[in-house]
C-alpha cells in the first residue's frame, strides 16, 4: 500500500489511521498540540502499531515522502505544507473523503449548508432507521465516518452531515441524495471569500445525484433558479413559491406536508418549534421519499423526534426559569433563528470566539427579543460595543459561563422573565473544546442551580 500520514489526532484522524493501519499502509498520525490525554492516545495507538507524534507541526520528510495524506475537518486545507504535498502529486485528502472509498458501495445522504446541518441529517436518520433500514449518521454528527468503513457491516445508507471543512476535502464524494440546507456567509476567516465558500458546498452538490433545496434561503432561492434547474426545492410558504415543477416539489399546504403531490403528514405532529425546522423536516421528508421510504415510516419519526442536543435543547427548570441550550448557534443567522424560535422576551448568553459576518440582523433581534444579554469568553467586548453603537444597553460583562447562567436566573426572577436562552452566535474554541463542550458545561451548570 505505501506510506499514509494523518494530521489531526481527533476522532476523524484516529478512526482514519486505523482504517489506514486495516488497509495495509504504514500509518504515522501527527498532531501539532500536547497534553496528558493525548499522549495517553499516543502510547495507545503505538500498541496498535501507529506511529504518533505530538507537539510538533506536520512537515514533510524529501526522504521519505508518503504516498497518501489524510486531514482531519479542523485541520485548514491550504496550509503551506498541504499545499507543497499536491504540487509534489501527493493524494492528499479528508477523513470524509477516505471513508467514501471503502463505503461507496452504499448510497450516501450528504446533506451540507450553513445552518440546519445537523437537525435535518439527525432527521433523516430517525426516519430510515425507522423504516428498518441500517442507515447511521455519520461526519458532524454521530460517527467519524472511518469508523463506519472499519466495520464489517452492510449499511442500507450513510447519511453524512458534511461541513464546508469536509466538502473542500473530498474530491470524489458523490452522495446519491445531496441536501443544501442554508446559506449565509460564514467560516470566511478559512475560505477568504463568499464566492469561494459557496463553490466549495455547491461542487458536493454538483456530484450528488439528487439534489434537494431550501426554497426559502434566500441566496439559494435567488442563485438556484438559474445553476439549478434539475433540483427538488422545498417550501413552508407553499407550491405557489417553489422554483420549478410543484410535482418535484416538498412544501407545506394547510398545515400538512406535501411531497411530489402526496399529503404525508400534518406539520403539528413536529414537536420542535420554530420555522427553520419546518424546513429541515421539509428537506428530510423529500430526502426520505426519494429514499423510498413508505409515509407510514416518516409519519412516526416526526410524531416521536425529540431534536438534537445543543440546538434549541431544553435543560430544565429553576424556579419558574427555563434554560435552554443553543451551543450549536456558533455564527450571527443561527443566533437569530434561536431569538425568532421565542415568542416571549428572553435572558440571552451570548459570546465565545468571535466569527467574521454581518450582525446586524443579529443585533436587530436582541433588541426585539431580549430584556438583558450576558456576554462570556473572548467576544464580550466587542460585542458589548456594537451593542452599544447599536442603542442597546440591556448587557452585562460577565466573562464566564458559570457567572452567566447564575446571573441568567438572577436576571429572569428580576425581570419576570421565562427563559434563558444559550444561543453564543460564536465559535467555542476561547474557552471550550467544541460547542458540544460548551454545551455540556452550561447544562452541568443549570442543573447544579
Amino acid at each position: 500500500m505505501g506510506k499514509a500520514d494523518i494530521i489531526g489526532l481527533g476522532r476523524s484522524g484516529i478512526a482514519a489511521a486505523r482504517l489506514l493501519k486495516k488497509q495495509g499502509w504504514e500509518t504515522s498520525l501527527s498532531d501539532r498540540n500536547s497534553s496528558p490525554s493525548l499522549e495517553q492516545t499516543r502510547q495507545q495507538l503505538s500498541n496498535e502499531g501507529i506511529s504518533v507524534h505530538v507537539g510538533d507541526n506536520y512537515r514533510l520528510d524529501p526522504a521519505n515522502l508518503p504516498h497518501l495524506i489524510v486531514v482531519s475537518p479542523g485541520v485548514p486545507w491550504d496550509l503551506p505544507v498541504l499545499q507543497q504535498a499536491r504540487e509534489a502529486g501527493i493524494n492528499t485528502i479528508g477523513e470524509l473523503e477516505l471513508a467514501w472509498r471503502t463505503l461507496n458501495t452504499s448510497p450516501w445522504v450528504g446533506i451540507t449548508g450553513t445552518n440546519g446541518k445537523t437537525t435535518t441529517t439527525a432527521l433523516i436518520a430517525a426516519i430510515f432507521q425507522n423504516a428498518g433500514l441500517s442507515a447511521p449518521a455519520c461526519g458532524n454528527i454521530g460517527h467519524a465516518a472511518c469508523e463506519l468503513a472499519l466495520t464489517e457491516i452492510h449499511y442500507d445508507w450513510i447519511v453524512a452531515e458534511i461541513s464546508s471543512y469536509q466538502c473542500e476535502s473530498a474530491q470524489d464524494l458523490a452522495p446519491k441524495i445531496g441536501i443544501w440546507t442554508t446559506f449565509t456567509p460564514d467560516h470566511l476567516s478559512r475560505h477568504k471569500t463568499l464566492d469561494n465558500y459557496y463553490a466549495i458546498k455547491a461542487s458536493l452538490l454538483g456530484r450528488s445525484g439528487l439534489k434537494i433545496f431550501n426554497g426559502d434561503d434566500p441566496y439559494l432561492y435567488e442563485i438556484g433558479r438559474t445553476q439549478w434547474p434539475d433540483a427538488y426545492w422545498t417550501s413552508v410558504r407553499g407550491k405557489d413559491h417553489l422554483i420549478g415543477n410543484p410535482d418535484k416539489g416538498i412544501y407545506l399546504q394547510d398545515n400538512w406536508i406535501v411531497a411530489f403531490g402526496e399529503l404525508i403528514a400534518p406539520i403539528n405532529l413536529l414537536k420542535m418549534s420554530g420555522q427553520h425546522n419546518w424546513q429541515n423536516l421539509l428537506m428530510a421528508v423529500g430526502a426520505a421519499r426519494l429514499a423510498g421510504i413508505e409515509k407510514q415510516a416518516i409519519t412516526a419519526t416526526i410524531a416521536s423526534f425529540p431534536g438534537v442536543p445543543h440546538r434549541l435543547e431544553y435543560i430544565c427548570t429553576k424556579e419558574g426559569v427555563n434554560f435552554i441550550n443553543d451551543s450549536k448557534a456558533t455564527n450571527y443567522d443561527a443566533a437569530l433563528v434561536a431569538l425568532k424560535a421565542f415568542s416571549e422576551p428572553v435572558i440571552l448568553i451570548a459570546g465565545g470566539e468571535a466569527k467574521e459576518g454581518d450582525d446586524r440582523n443579529w443585533i436587530t433581534g436582541i433588541k426585539n427579543k431580549s430584556a438583558r444579554v450576558l456576554l462570556i469568553g473572548e467576544a464580550a467586548p466587542a460585542f458589548a460595543a456594537r451593542l452599544e453603537e447599536n442603542g442597546y444597553g440591556d448587557y452585562e460583562v460577565v466573562e464566564t459561563m458559570d457567572k452567566a447562567v447564575t446571573r441568567g436566573l438572577e436576571a429572569a426572577l428580576e425581570s419576570g422573565v421565562k427563559t434563558v436562552l444559550l444561543s453564543p452566535a460564536c465559535a467555542s474554541f476561547d474557552q471550550y473544546r467544541s460547542f458540544e463542550h460548551r454545551g455540556d458545561n452550561f447544562r452541568e451548570l443549570c442543573k447544579s442551580l
